[in-house]
């Protein structure tokens, strides 16, 4: 009987188990949303561009922009490579108007925009 007893534990217990390998849950689309309308680049001037050019579409969930800080949303993103993005930012792409309304950004610029919201480090 305590082996019967120890066998349903373990059973029961295993999927615990398992879930706290896994490391904490990912946050939800709404922390997501919350953590991005909080961040800001570290640098003033890419700051500035950032908030006057990217931050009303990749802080809003609705705009269908993956939003600044969601590393997930940007992972296949990145795998096409920085240049690819950059060239989709200059070009437009789906919602995103070409140049991303910011018409004074440099290729350069985009790049460390793009940085920016793919990490979310606020450099």
């Amino acid at each position: 009987m305590a082996v019967d007893q120890s066998a349903r534990s373990l059973v029961l217990c295993a999927p615990l188990l398992l879930a706290a390998c896994g490391g904490p849950p990912p946050p939800s689309p709404a922390e997501i949303a919350a953590r991005a309308a909080t961040l800001r680049p570290a640098d003033a001037r890419l700051a500035e561009l950032y908030e006057r050019s990217c931050k009303a579409c990749h802080t809003e969930p609705r705009a269908n922009a993956p939003l600044a800080g969601d590393r997930g949303a940007w992972k296949a993103r990145l795998a096409k490579g920085r240049s690819a993005l950059v060239q989709s930012v200059l070009t437009g792409f789906n919602g995103m108007p070409a140049g991303g309304q910011c018409f004074t950004c440099t290729p350069r610029d985009f790049e460390a925009l793009i940085a920016f919201m793919a990490d979310g480090a606020g450099r």
